[in-house]
C-alpha cells in the first residue's frame, strides 16, 4: 500500500485497531487515548471530534494541535523499520503512534511510554 493510500484512510477506521491490541493484553481505552493525546496535543473532545468527522490520517497528524516535541525520543522498530530512520515526516508521526501502542500492549509502564526529556 502506498503512503498516499495510507494517509487517505480515516483515523476513525484505524482507531479500533489501536484499541483492540492493547485491550487484549489487559490495557484500557483510556490509556490508549492518553497516549494519542500526549503525542498529538488533542483534547478528549478534540480527539472524539476527529473520530466522529472521520478525519483522514493526513489531516489528523498535519492538523494536530501540538505534536509532542519529545516524540523524537521514540525509537525502535515497527514492522521491521526503525521509526527514527523514517524519511517521510508524516509516516514517521504515524509510526510513532504505532510504536507507542505496541509498547502499551507489551506491558510497558505509562511513565516510560510518555517520554520526557530527562
Amino acid at each position: 500500500m502506498t503512503n498516499d493510500r495510507v494517509f487517505a484512510m480515516s483515523f476513525a477506521g484505524v482507531y479500533p485497531h489501536y484499541v483492540a491490541k492493547p485491550e487484549r493484553k489487559g490495557r484500557t481505552k483510556s490509556e490508549i487515548d492518553e497516549i494519542i493525546r500526549w503525542l498529538t496535543g488533542y483534547t478528549k473532545a478534540g480527539l472524539a471530534r476527529q473520530i466522529e468527522k472521520r478525519t483522514t490520517l493526513r489531516d489528523f497528524y498535519e492538523k494536530a494541535p501540538k505534536f509532542n516535541p519529545n516524540a523524537s525520543l521514540i525509537t525502535g522498530t515497527v514492522c521491521g523499520i526503525h521509526v527514527e530512520n523514517i524519511d517521510d515526516p508524516l509516516m514517521q508521526k504515524l509510526r510513532y503512534l504505532d510504536k507507542l501502542i505496541d509498547e502499551l500492549a507489551k506491558g510497558k509502564k505509562m511513565e516510560k511510554i510518555l517520554r520526557s526529556a530527562e
